[in-house]
């Protein structure tokens, strides 16, 4: 039975209200004149910085405020707080995002095309945001819908850009401990300041460590799934002249984590012999450099390099050799191991001349944006697998060159027209040891057009018509059927209207939009499965093929309302239908798309309990959803609740919180297949589970 999300969502309010705010009512309203404004937030991602409540897209910013109450070391533990995103593991940590219902959920021996852009500090992760670590974070940007003008190819479904905090004109830093259940531990620190006066850096290290929540019985372990997670930034920005500024980036991550998440009976305990793994190593470079060419506009460039040396694998059968000793299973048995070894490197050019001030064009000022774009990216990956005879490899390469442009103008002081294009032209090269081989070049266009009308009071009403783009490739397995093997490119429109508003003296903010996307040429992942000739098991051949059409609508809504000067409560909600408009394989007939549940919400509020002291409950929850899109398993629906008590000292700041407080059992993945020789490989559901409760205490010191 589904739950019904509006009379859940106002009976946690209700419930927070009466139990959790320590002063009684008549206080909050005899207080509430006292209460400050909120800060304005601004948009950093999109071609110019733009303030959150004039901004005509559907956007979230998270602030560091909001990673510290999570406490989150990875992007996966804050993503909830995002209507309309979700994802999936089947890995160490959620490094695959679906917005709106649109995005991938795993990666073997296909090249993927991402659906949703992964970036940090502008430098692209897309495809390998195991980077995405929390370290020095400021801010976080969740787009919404199609960004084919600003990102191309890999932002179909959005994009998500993560601003870490950058130099400053004075030394300040901070050093932070947290020590957890699971044996988990973060040491965390970060600097910065002037080097001379023309230039300042920053610089930050993460080191988080978890034994993880799995049990091994057979290995008697309880780190088989475990997180060890180093994280490095130095950040230098030198002002050359008055005209010209230039930043360095270098970013490194080292994740050496573990993979043990499925147990053949569907609990925390595991039994496989040889424990999996997840482990990614990334350099990254990024300069930026801004020019005042003249007074009228300016040139903007930015270089990337990103080289990510990957390696994901895992004990295929869930289980040790001798499982079936004494059973009348003897014999079915099965042992194998599947190892992925990937070389990933990702060159960005991007230059763009940008304009300082409006041109008057008709008698009306014109803004404008115009860039050319180069991408290179390369992939080789390895294969070890227990019943190859010799190791597979593959190499895929792409090379995406791009025009662009944007212009904004003012058609009264009211009425603004935005509109954005994007030409793209991309060439693909794949070749594998199977003598598989696909070369496609292809030409890409996207673009939007908005229009928003400010109200009285500083709302803003906007429409969005925008169309993305993800690229077409190849499904590498040998014993697809030609017509098979490939896939083509997939288009979506996307229609969206919003308001953006602030209430009671602008002591409540508020977002609101609704869109439909039509969506074409859906690249949609199917399964086939085939017995092998060597064991009672069979193999899964998974592919992805083109649904003719489909549909993603709905709604978002987000707030943020100090409602006294001794409470603050913020929340979000999004409601999802989606469709697909055709029929698929087998039983699946015109279902909901996978990894897309019909609503999710998460509302919390912050108490100042006493001076210095401030309590945070926070309740999060979801509906179930299909886990795949060629099965019928889905997950379950649920509610977490989080908290956070926080002493603030000023330079000390200590913390006890709480991550799923009442232990909730969530799933982040699912499968439907049979690998229990003691059921005779029958079919079953097979889950990995989301985070179980987790407590911590944390201090931090920060020095001005």
């Amino acid at each position: 039975m589904k739950t019904c999300v509006i009379p859940f969502y106002f009976a946690v309010f209700s419930s927070v209200m009466r139990y959790s705010v320590v002063a009684p009512m008549s206080m909050f309203v005899s207080l509430f004149s006292l209460a400050t404004e909120l800060e304005e937030v601004i948009i950093t991602s999109d071609f110019r910085d733009a303030a959150l409540s004039e901004f005509s897209n559907s956007v979230t910013v998270l602030s560091s405020k909001d990673i510290n109450r999570r406490q989150a070391t990875h992007l996966e533990q804050i993503l909830n707080l995002s209507p309309n995103v979700n994802f999936a593991s089947g890995a160490s940590r959620g490094r695959f995002v679906q917005i709106r219902g649109i995005g991938e959920r795993s990666q073997f021996i296909e090249p993927v095309n991402p659906s949703v852009g992964i970036a940090i500090d502008g430098i692209d992760f897309t495809g390998i945001a195991g980077a995405a670590t929390t370290m020095d974070i400021r801010q976080i940007e969740i787009f919404r819908g199609p960004q084919g003008t600003l990102f191309g190819a890999n932002a179909l479904a959005g994009l998500i850009n993560l601003k870490s905090y950058q130099p400053t004109d004075d030394m300040e830093g901070t050093l932070s401990l947290t020590s957890g259940t699971y044996n988990s531990n973060t040491l965390a620190a970060a600097a910065g300041g002037p080097i001379d006066d023309s230039a300042g850096y920053r610089v930050s290290i993460q080191s988080h460590n978890s034994d993880g929540f799995i049990t091994n019985d057979y290995l008697r372990r309880d780190d088989t799934d475990d997180i060890d997670e180093l994280s490095l930034r130095l950040i230098t920005k030198w002002t050359i002249s008055n005209d010209l500024t230039t930043k360095l980036t270098i970013f490194h991550v080292d994740a050496d984590n573990g993979y043990d998440g499925f147990s053949l009976d569907n609990t925390r305990t595991t039994l496989s012999d040889k424990p999996g793994h997840d482990r990614q190593k990334s350099n990254a470079l990024g300069i930026d450099t801004s020019w005042d060419l003249n007074e009228n506009f300016k040139l903007i460039g930015m270089m990337s390099r990103v080289r990510s040396d990957l390696e994901y694998g895992y004990d295929e059968d869930w289980a040790h050799p001798s499982i079936c000793e004494g059973l009348e299973c003897s014999g079915w048995e099965y042992n194998s191991q599947d190892n992925y070894l990937r070389d990933h490197v990702n060159s960005k050019i991007d230059l763009r001349l940008v304009s300082s001030r409006p041109a008057v064009v008709l008698g009306k000022p014109l803004s404008w944006v115009f860039g050319i774009y180069s991408r290179q990216q390369s992939e080789t990956l390895i294969r070890e697998y227990t019943y190859n005879i010799s190791d597979f490899s593959s190499t895929f390469d792409t090379r995406n060159s791009a025009v662009y442009g944007q212009i904004s103008t003012d058609i009264s002081s009211r009425l603004n027209l935005l509109s954005g294009i994007r030409y793209e032209k991309r060439d693909a090269t794949y070749v594998d040891t199977d003598a598989v081989k696909h070369n496609v070049a292809e030409d890409l266009w996207g673009g939007r057009v908005s229009l928003q009308y400010k109200i009285d009071g500083g709302s803003l009403v906007y429409g969005l018509i925008s169309r993305g783009y993800k690229a077409g490739g190849v499904n590498s397995d040998p014993d697809l059927a030609p017509e098979e093997r490939e896939f083509d490119t997939e288009f979506m429109w996307n229609l969206e209207t919003g308001l953006k508003r602030s209430w009671l003296q602008d002591k409540l903010n508020t977002q609101f939009a609704l869109f439909y996307q039509e969506r074409k040429d859906i690249q949609i992942k199917q399964s086939l499965i085939q017995p092998r000739a060597d064991s009672n098991a069979s193999d899964f051949i998974d592919y992805l093929g083109n649904s003719a059409q489909g549909s993603n609508y709905g709604l978002e809504l987000e707030f943020v309302w100090i409602a006294t000067d001794v409470a603050t409560l913020s929340g979000s909600l999004g409601l999802l239908r989606t469709e697909y408009d055709t029929p698929l394989s087998g039983s699946l007939n015109s279902r909901e798309q996978a990894h897309a549940p019909s609503y999710q919400f998460d509302i919390s509020v912050d108490v100042k309990m006493a001076d210095n002291w401030v309590w945070t409950v926070e309740v999060e929850g979801k509906d179930d959803f299909y886990l795949s899109s060629s099965h019928s398993t889905r997950s379950q629906a649920y509610q977490l609740v989080n908290t956070n008590v926080t002493y603030d000292g000023g330079a000390w700041t200590v913390a006890f919180w709480a991550r799923n407080l009442f232990d909730e059992t969530t799933i982040i993945r699912g499968f439907r297949f049979g690998n229990d020789p003691r059921k005779f490989y029958e079919a079953d559901s097979y889950f990995q589970f989301g985070e179980p409760r987790v407590l911590g205490l944390s201090a931090s010191y920060r020095f001005f």
